[in-house]
């Protein structure tokens, strides 16, 4: 053999087991990273029975007598955003995020009368339907049911 292809061989000798190891480590940190950092949460709101009958025109609900009007009401599990979408349309949305159920937070209506934020992992919501305005939540708000006669709302699931 002759000396340049004798140094090019040790060269590739001294050259492979360093990319080896390179390409083992960059595997072995695509696969971990991914998995250990972005957890996606397992949580889901709970379930509660709700069954509550509201009188609108009553004064403890003045905000609710125009149309974009809103109230927070007990029950659900941390309480409910109640809008109303039009004359004869409510919106009952649970005021727990989808994202970390289990946090002590509620949801927040924001001055726009429009948006909801969780002030423990900003999610934000659109109170029109729950739907999801801002991450890291991915599932919109818990939404329940609603009939409303003219006079009575009724909120169940």
């Amino acid at each position: 053999m002759t000396l340049n292809l004798k140094k090019a061989l040790q060269l590739k000798n001294i050259k492979m087991p360093f990319r080896f190891y390179f390409l083992m480590t960059s595997i072995l940190i695509i696969l971990i990273i991914p998995v250990n950092s972005c957890k996606k949460s397992d949580e889901v709101v709970p379930n509660v029975s709700v069954d509550i009958y509201m009188n609108i025109s009553s004064t403890q609900f003045t905000k609710l007598a125009a149309i974009g009007g809103w109230e927070y009401i007990t029950g659900g599990v941390k309480g409910i955003i109640v809008y109303r979408k039009s004359q004869d349309e409510f919106i009952a949305l649970e005021r727990n995020c989808t994202y970390k159920p289990s946090n002590g937070c509620r949801i927040q209506v924001e001055k726009s009368g429009v948006t909801a934020i969780d002030s423990c992992c900003m999610s934000k919501f659109l109170i029109l339907d729950g739907s999801v305005l801002h991450s890291p939540a991915t599932t919109p708000l818990k939404q329940y049911r609603t009939s409303f006669d003219g006079t009575t709302l009724h909120i169940y699931n």
